[in-house]
């Protein structure tokens, strides 16, 4: 406070290394979201096919039961990249967390 008991302006501002810290939670969250999704979609994929083997119908085929829990592997390493390392490398690792929930998608669902 100064001294005629108002708060300055200079007390208030965020420090550039703050705001850049803000938003690098706000990235560690959101890939931490997609990496967490993509495990959950494998655990799903997986549930899918246990039950189609124990009823005898067509289910996913191996290309997807192998393909889900490998991206979600790579996908959840990454992100434990991402949650402890900064800088160039978690970022990178995110990349690797957005490509790898990209490439399972396109490839297992979509093609």
């Amino acid at each position: 406070m100064g001294a005629t008991g108002t708060v300055s302006t200079e007390e208030l501002r965020v420090p550039a290394a703050e705001e850049f810290r803000r938003r690098g939670r706000r990235w560690r969250g959101l890939t931490g979201s997609l990496a967490a999704g993509l495990a959950g979609l494998a655990v799903l994929v997986l549930g899918a096919g246990l039950v189609c083997l124990l009823f005898g119908v067509p289910g996913p085929g191996a290309a997807m039961l192998i393909g889900h829990p490998v991206a979600a592997v790579i996908a959840l390493v990454a992100q434990r990249f991402v949650d402890r390392r900064d800088g160039p490398v978690a970022a990178l690792a995110a990349a690797v967390v957005v490509v790898d929930l990209l490439a399972a998608l396109s490839l297992m669902w979509w093609f």
